[in-house]
Parts: structure tokens; C-alpha cells; sequence
């Protein structure tokens, strides 16, 4: 059976959830516990901290987890990225007293608390900078406020947290993170394993893609099928008016609105746009 961790808390934990659940997993758990086993798929799910996933991961007592890039990057663990899964964007950035300092080379021989120190210390070593480490656990922005650091190093989502606190960003991100499918080292990539990610990229696929219907005079179909490429091909049927023909396709999400003006000024009518739930690819 497939083990495979799972976030049980903060912002990748629902999210997670909700890819795991659209793929056909978890139909009917309790999510209340901390392990589940989905005898339909195969599948065993173990709900931990998102800090521990890549340690659990990477030492091979799980074949798969769900966890963020910053926090596998941060574990040093043996884990392997297997795919990028697009949700819980955030970035890890230096911040300090808003007005204080000007670049990051303004922070040598400073003080930095952080609850990242392996992902901060691996760029202070690129950056060639020597500073102070704080190791907290947890939120670090009252740090400075209660005179433990001079700056701070955390990963944000908006940095909202950042300037209540009187802080502002200085430099560009060292990281930009995101959710992660990893993998421990000698799992293969084959049987059960490929299955569910197959799954998830479908999820993925149908969360990018939406599905285009339109009816068009038969003269127009070839223009039409320029608009709507689809993936191999759109689908064409004839309609009971010899003069019109019904076309299918799938067309990106982010581009949609674009396409129904270009194929409505172009002459098509009965233009319905539909969600995809899962596809295979």
C-alpha cells in the first residue's frame, strides 16, 4: 500500500485536502484522524506537522508527502520534488525596521531571527554575508520589537504580518515557494505511485483548463478550430442544418473571455463554457 503524508495544518493543509479529495481520494475519511487508510486506491494517508513531512519523506518511512518547497529546502532532507502543485504561493524574504536598512549587505554582522535557519543559512553563504542566526520557532515578527533581533527572515504570503509589525522587505526574495509532491529517493516512479500522480495532475489540468462548446457556420469551422485548437484536435460534429456545424474544445482558463469574443465576432453562436472535474491527458 501507498504511504503517503499529508499536511494537517496551516495553508497548505486545506488546500491539499481538496486536491486529494477532486483526484478521488479520501471519499468518506474522517479527516479528524491522524491516519487514513483509502483501501479503495490503495493508499495509506498520514496527516503530520507540514515542518516534519520532507524529514519523513526523505528518511523513506513514506513514499510520498505533500509539503512546501521552502519547508523541504529548509529540512535538508533526502526527498525528491516530484511536481509543482500550485497553490500556497508564498515567499521568503529578509525584512527590517521600516527606514533602517537600505540592502541586504546592510545586514552583515546583524542580528536575523528566523524559523528557516537551514533555508537562511544556505543564502547567506551565496550572499557571502556573516550574521548573527536567531533560531525561533514559529512567528518571528516581534523579534525585533522585543530586542532579540535587528532583522528578521520569514516566509510570507503577503507580508501584511511584516508591516504591522513596523517591518519592510529588504532586497528581492531569496525564495519563492510554492506546494510541492515529493518523493523519497528509491520509490519508483512506476505502479501506485504513478497512478496518483497521474490523478493529481489531472486535477491540475482540469483546474487550467475549461471545456468550450459552440455552434458555427460550416464555411467558418477552419477559422474557428484556429481560435480553439484544443489539445490534439477539437471535436467537430454536423448539425441538423447541413449550414452549421457544433465544436468542442478545450481552451485555457485564464484565456477564455478572450476566445468567446474572438469566436462570437467571427460568427459563432451557442457559446457555453463548462468546468472539467478530472481528465487524463
Amino acid at each position: 500500500m501507498l504511504r503517503v503524508a499529508v499536511p494537517n495544518k496551516g495553508a497548505l493543509s486545506e488546500p491539499a485536502r481538496q486536491m486529494l479529495s477532486e483526484a478521488g481520494y479520501l471519499a468518506g475519511a474522517n479527516l479528524r484522524d491522524l491516519v487514513v487508510a483509502d483501501l479503495a486506491n490503495g493508499v495509506e494517508f498520514f496527516f503530520l506537522r507540514p515542518r516534519d513531512i520532507a524529514i519523513y519523506v526523505g528518511s523513506g518511512t513514506l513514499d510520498l508527502g505533500i509539503t512546501g518547497l521552502d519547508m523541504l529546502l529548509d529540512s535538508g532532507a533526502e526527498a525528491r520534488e516530484v511536481m509543482r502543485l500550485g497553490f500556497a504561493p508564498s515567499t521568503f524574504r529578509l525584512a527590517a525596521p521600516t527606514g533602517t536598512v537600505r540592502s541586504i549587505q546592510d545586514l552583515a554582522g546583524r542580528r536575523i531571527a528566523t524559523s528557516y535557519p537551514g533555508l537562511l543559512d544556505e543564502h547567506l553563504r551565496r550572499l557571502g554575508l556573516e550574521v548573527t542566526v536567531v533560531r525561533l520557532d514559529g512567528a518571528v515578527e516581534n523579534a525585533v520589537a522585543l530586542g532579540v533581533a535587528d532583522a528578521v527572515a520569514d516566509v510570507v504570503a503577503t507580508g501584511g504580518t511584516l508591516r504591522q509589525a513596523g517591518l519592510e522587505p529588504v532586497g528581492e526574495p531569496l525564495l519563492v515557494s510554492e506546494a510541492l509532491l515529493v518523493r523519497r529517493a528509491g520509490v519508483g516512479q512506476d505502479g501506485e505511485v504513478a497512478t496518483f500522480v497521474r490523478r493529481l495532475q489531472g486535477v491540475l489540468t482540469a483546474r487550467t483548463y475549461v471545456m468550450v462548446d459552440y455552434d458555427i457556420p460550416a464555411e467558418l469551422v477552419a477559422a474557428a478550430c484556429r481560435i480553439t485548437p484544443g489539445i490534439e484536435s477539437p471535436t467537430v460534429s454536423p448539425l441538423a442544418d447541413t449550414n452549421w456545424s457544433a465544436v468542442r474544445a478545450m481552451v485555457s482558463r485564464d484565456k477564455v473571455h478572450r476566445v468567446m469574443d474572438e469566436l462570437y465576432e467571427l460568427g459563432a453562436r451557442g457559446i457555453i463554457v463548462t468546468d472539467i472535474h478530472a481528465c487524463r491527458l
